[in-house]
């Protein structure tokens, strides 16, 4: 089962957003806090803009929770330990991928993603909460700024929609580490013009990405994290998928749309169900791209996590490990 989980509502469905389960614990000790390799005490307070006004974060944080999509993970890459976070691709443990263990002394305390429970968080006694990457609703905003400071996604960015950027420089900006944040973004881009430069033959190619679950096929256009990634490469998303675009990220096709996926490369990756129910599918197999055997089914979970998680750390291992599989199939 790949551990990219799929669950919830409708609109999440149809958007593919991943949710786990967290679990509650006893009483925190304020002197407890998310553990931090340096003090950045002098840089507070700090005003960080968000899609719903203005937050100040008056002292450094020591206590924080870590909610939205790859916010953990962000932290983590700054050396804050979030004491909270919800764990979005149902790893378990300490809520990351692979490429991002070790960096916890004490595993953080697992909040549910959809439908956290508030009176949790209020029980880890956060002096900030990060939401960079969610459904951003009204609802969720007020309930969890009642607890503390809350970071929300950027101004303009639709539900789950933060890029991995504007991510680095919420999170970056709140911890009081936006320095690092702008040094750790340069770091990426030169790997991501790194990895562009190794393969010239990306530039200006099409491609499609789908995800097939028990419900259907689905495509992702931009805005998506993975569709960001290979268009930082050089490649154009598929314009018969983009052309299908609404609010969200993610559009539902049907099994006769599959020749939507039709592109210079055309990536497929399964999520709760088997890879060879991709593999396996006549449809599948007569898209033109795949015939022509410019189609990438990506069966590895970690590699899939990788490639999904939008995360610094995550980015850097599927630079390593997916760029490869594409020049493959796209040469």
């Amino acid at each position: 089962m790949s551990r990219l989980a799929l669950r919830g509502t409708a609109l999440l469905a149809a958007a593919l957003v991943v949710t786990s389960c967290g679990s509650g614990s006893g009483e925190p000790d304020p002197g407890d806090g998310a553990a931090s390799d340096a003090g950045t005490s002098g840089a507070f307070p700090v005003s960080v803009s968000t899609a719903f006004g203005d937050v100040t974060v008056e002292e450094e944080p020591v206590r924080v929770v870590a909610l939205g999509w790859s916010d953990a993970e962000t932290a983590l890459a700054l050396g804050v330990q979030p004491v909270g976070a919800s764990d979005w691709l149902g790893f378990g443990g300490e809520g990351v991928g692979p490429w991002a263990e070790g960096r916890y002394d004490e595993a953080p305390e697992l909040v549910e993603t959809l439908e956290p429970s508030y009176e949790q968080i209020a029980a880890l006694q956060p002096d900030l909460i990060l939401d960079t990457r969610s459904a951003a609703t009204q609802e969720r905003y007020d309930a969890l700024s009642a607890i503390a400071p809350t970071i929300d996604q950027p101004e303009g960015a639709g539900p789950y929609q933060t890029t991995w950027q504007q991510q680095l420089d919420l999170v970056g900006q709140a911890l009081g580490r936006a320095e690092e944040a702008r040094t750790l973004e340069e770091e990426v881009g030169r790997q991501f013009a790194d990895a562009a430069a190794a393969h010239p033959e990306f530039a200006g190619r099409t491609v499609a990405v789908a995800a097939y679950t028990s419900a259907g096929w689905g495509a992702y256009v931009r805005g998506d994290s993975r569709v960001d990634f290979l268009e930082q490469l050089g490649f154009t998303n598929a314009p018969a998928v983009q052309e299908q675009a609404a609010d969200n990220f993610y559009v539902s096709i049907s099994e006769e749309q599959l020749p939507l996926l039709h592109a210079d490369l055309t990536i497929a990756f399964p999520i709760f169900v088997d890879a060879g129910l991709i593999t396996g599918n006549p449809l599948w197999q007569a898209v033109p791209s795949v015939q022509a055997g410019h189609g990438v089914v990506l069966e590895d979970p970690t590699l899939v996590s990788a490639f999904s998680s939008g995360s610094v750390l995550g980015i850097e291992y599927a630079l390593e490990n997916a760029v490869p599989l594409f020049a493959g199939a796209l040469g």
